[in-house]
């Protein structure tokens, strides 16, 4: 661990497109070398994009990967680049909403989008934020992540444990410390709902409603894309949403996964693919994965 960390420290040197074209070679081998996540990917692309063509589905799982394996070797400059270098390479738009931020407790909604560490540099180059962190099993690596989250923002008390619940955050933003959340994942049942994520049932946490409501805060969606022609990364702020989370938590929640999905149909090969989205299942449904695999 310490050598690839050593060689992502080298790396962030060379210019931002030749980083980029590199990222992209390594995908293509990380796309053929893993079947396993590349199974997961094709089988998610598969149930959100059933009217595609496989080869059409190949193309956008194969771009995952180089899209992957960039954002991998990218965080580097997150890392350790000059705030001059990463000013110049991050484009706001359409600008940090940092005075809204200040006039209610906020949530800024960020998808799995591959390069989404880059909406946690900008927002925490413009001032406090607090995340979710969740611990590395390797220890070194554990503690290069860290510095780079709390590069810009030095306080610990900004990196959240999981397992701590949600009096933490609550706390944080009612101090005047936005909360970034990536809301997206498959966490299982618990403080979930079923809610439709292309068409497909899919256990979605309600955190984000739940603390709206408790702090009575904003969200502030915030999504992360690749600059054309390897020339670094958008980070687009959208309007806070109006009524939001309403008296309806399941409903807030399906309004949640119908914006994430817009947001993915516009740049679908860089969401998050090979994670199991889908793993947790109504019950009395089928698993989705195993089946799937079997027809790879």
């Amino acid at each position: 661990m310490r050598l690839l960390l050593a060689l992502m420290w080298l790396l962030h040197w060379m210019p931002l497109p030749l980083l980029g074209r590199l990222g992209k070679f390594v995908g293509d081998i990380l796309f053929f070398i893993i079947p396993g996540r590349r199974g997961i990917a094709l089988t998610n692309l598969g149930l959100c994009f059933p009217n595609m063509t496989q080869a059409q589905r190949v193309a956008i799982a194969r771009a995952h990967f180089q899209g992957y394996a960039r954002s991998i070797l990218e965080r580097g400059v997150l890392w350790w680049a000059s705030p001059s270098r990463l000013k110049r390479l991050i484009k706001v738009t359409p600008a940090m909403p940092t005075e809204l931020a200040k006039q209610r407790p906020t949530i800024f909604l960020c998808p799995h989008f591959l390069c989404l560490e880059v909406a946690g540099v900008a927002i925490t180059m413009a001032g406090p934020a607090c995340s979710i962190y969740t611990k590395q099993r390797n220890e070194i690596f554990d503690e290069a992540l860290r510095k780079g989250r709390l590069r810009f923002t030095t306080d610990e008390r900004n990196l959240l444990a999981r397992e701590a619940g949600i009096k933490p955050i609550i706390r944080a933003m009612r101090s005047g410390r936005p909360f970034l959340m990536l809301p997206d994942m498959d966490f299982g049942p618990k403080e979930s709902v079923f809610v439709p994520f292309f068409g497909i049932p899919a256990a979605t946490l309600t955190a984000p409603a739940r603390l709206a409501t408790a702090t009575e805060g904003q969200v502030i969606p915030v999504v992360t894309r690749f600059l054309p022609d390897y020339q670094g990364w958008e980070v687009r702020f959208f309007p806070p949403w109006d009524d939001y989370p309403g008296p309806n938590i399941e409903e807030a929640t399906r309004r949640m996964n119908a914006f994430i999905e817009e947001r993915v149909r516009e740049a679908p090969a860089e969401y998050f693919w090979s994670h199991k989205r889908f793993k947790t299942r109504p019950e009395g449904m089928p698993r989705l994965y195993d089946q799937h695999f079997k027809q790879l």
